[in-house]
């Protein structure tokens, strides 16, 4: 199956942008750095730019997922779904077959407006990477297994959760404050809890399972990353 036709399971309206097209586009449709990344032709340049805008922004809390991309990623498109460009990755995983993830093009935390009461409150480097490279990054088919989109980032006191009966320590953080950046699409998220925010105090939570708090953000996400990466 190619590309598109798999893509287009998923997201009827999605499409890959051409060359062609790309170059009609200016810095109202994209951010400068993604205009030069895709205004040069070749693949390999493409990946590289790519790799070097990661480095630069999330290069110490992701190194993990960087590496791996830089090694297995085979091609790098942008692509147009319902007015929203983002940018795809053809990722090969370790059974050598070709796994899809996709990059949104960064946006201000204020387009969450239940985040935004708390934006002094998020980590630097939580905003960077949204703000800078990509609004979430997660496997293309389920929208998981990556750091969510804004506007998929919800306050857990909006949810009910069973487990909460069922834990054998007091609960140690605050739902109306805890809000989960990363799903694994099976009930697991990496959380950061607003009213104690360092990067070191995150809380690995499930639906169905003991939580494990005082964990460090970024080093959960990338690890979490690359095991969706090297085989969803």
């Amino acid at each position: 199956m190619d590309k598109i036709t798999f893509l287009k399971e998923y997201r009827k309206n999605i499409k890959l942008v051409s060359n062609e097209e790309i170059e009609a586009l200016n810095k109202n449709d994209l951010p400068n750095e993604w205009l030069d990344i895709f205004k040069d032709t070749s693949n390999d340049s493409r990946k590289s730019r790519l790799m070097n805008l990661w480095e630069s922004i999330c290069g110490m809390e992701l190194k993990n997922t960087i590496s791996y991309l830089t090694e297995r990623l085979v091609d790098v498109d942008l692509v147009l779904d319902n007015d929203s460009y983002a940018i795809l990755y053809s990722v090969q995983s370790e059974n050598n077959e070709i796994l899809y993830y996709e990059g949104g093009a960064p946006e201000s935390i204020s387009k969450n407006s239940e985040l935004q009461k708390h934006y002094s409150h998020i980590p630097v480097s939580v905003k960077d990477f949204y703000e800078k490279l990509h609004n979430g990054f997660f496997y293309f088919p389920s929208r998981a297994m990556g750091l969510v989109r804004l506007q998929n980032i919800s306050c857990f006191e909006n949810f009910e959760w069973g487990i909460i009966e069922d834990l054998e320590e007091p609960l140690a953080i605050n739902l109306n404050s805890t809000f989960g950046f990363f799903e694994n699409g099976m009930g697991g998220y990496v959380a950061i809890n607003m009213q104690d925010n360092s990067d070191d105090k995150a809380t690995l939570w499930f639906t169905n399972d003991q939580p494990e708090y005082n964990l460090n953000f970024w080093d959960v996400v990338d690890e979490w990353i690359v095991i969706g990466l090297q085989d969803v």
